[in-house]
């Protein structure tokens, strides 16, 4: 699969990373491409391109609070948990949604 998403805290700061981290080892070592952009204190990081978004299979938005930017996902599968969720277990929110998918 290709996922791509956003992660997100309120503090902006630690959550939005160990998220983003947690999302693209668990889906690497599941064998998926995935791409994450994160928006925390300091901005906008490695935001996601239009061809990524595009070939993507779903967009897990992994936020505590509201994301800028939601009007790029439409028509897309998504998916949105808390950042707690994706720390705990991005394993198991990975293969949930493949499952869901059929893929």
């Amino acid at each position: 699969m290709n996922i791509v998403g956003v992660a997100a805290c309120t503090s902006g700061i630690a959550h939005t990373y160990i998220a983003k981290e947690k999302l693209i080892k668990a889906g690497k070592a599941l064998g998926h491409n995935v791409r994450i952009e994160t928006q925390g204190t300091i901005g906008t990081e490695d935001k996601l391109t239009l061809n990524e978004i595009s070939t993507a299979d779903v967009v897990i938005i992994a936020a505590d609070i509201k994301i800028n930017g939601m009007e790029r996902f439409k028509n897309k599968k998504i998916v949105e948990v808390p950042t707690s969720v994706v720390i705990k277990s991005p394993k198991g929110l990975i293969n949930k949604i493949q499952s869901d998918l059929g893929q």
